[in-house]
């Protein structure tokens, strides 16, 4: 009897890891940008901290509704691509034997061995194969909108909460700093626990997480100091 060796392929983690990179990274860049922008224009502790909650709801909903939206038009494209494929099983079986294994000779096989590939595959499940071959749907990358809107709200709620927690504890005369930099250290941790978890190069996750985030607290405590010098 055979033995098979399932191994743990990190492509399967690309659904969720996606929305959840995306949702921290978005938490901590977007409220640490706003509570540095409003502490900038000299407001006081109380008003960066209500400006950090209204900015931490408003921002899980507003991915929450974005992945949604989003995730949900791919996977209504996958399923009109789907039910298309289906049609033309039905109308024409003997084209669609013939377009896949056009597809595996293109991959290599010889002409007589993809014919075979071919039949016995659409003899199992037609359209699972042609979803999989065909058009490069599988059930390992397929669309799901709740899944992703549900881990992004969440993950932008955890990493919205690491700076606001910050502005808690820090001086108010050293709030600007404290945030900045441990929002920073936030980003490196979120890009190297990123990477590790998408098995991608550690350091160039970090790295491009922190850059990116580093830049918006910038440009917001920018504006936040040239309105509040101005109002």
């Amino acid at each position: 009897m055979p033995l098979f060796h399932r191994e743990r392929h990190r492509t399967r983690h690309i659904g969720w890891l996606r929305a959840a990179v995306l949702g921290a990274n978005d938490g901590i860049v977007s409220t640490a940008s706003l509570l540095v922008g409003v502490a900038a224009a000299d407001a006081s502790r109380s008003a960066v901290l209500v400006a950090g909650v209204a900015g931490l709801v408003a921002g899980a909903m507003s991915m929450a509704a974005g992945e949604y939206v989003s995730v949900s038009s791919q996977s209504d494209t996958e399923k009109a691509d789907l039910d298309r494929e289906r049609g033309e099983l039905a109308a024409d079986i003997d084209h669609e034997h013939q377009e896949l294994a056009a597809i595996y000779v293109d991959r290599g096989l010889d002409p007589g061995l993809a014919k075979q590939v071919a039949v016995q595959l659409m003899a199992k499940d037609a359209l699972a194969a042609h979803a999989r071959d065909e058009l490069g749907i599988s059930e390992m990358i397929t669309a799901r909108p709740i899944q992703a809107a549900l881990t992004s709200a969440v993950t932008f709620a955890v990493g919205a909460a690491l700076p606001l927690l910050t502005v808690v504890v820090s001086p108010v005369a050293y709030m600007i700093p404290v945030v900045s930099g441990t929002s920073l250290v936030f980003l490196v941790l979120l890009g190297t626990l990123a990477a590790y978890t998408g098995g991608a190069p550690i350091m160039a996750g970090a790295i491009r997480v922190t850059f990116w985030g580093a830049i918006a607290m910038a440009l917001t405590a920018g504006v936040g100091h040239l309105f509040g010098a101005v109002v």
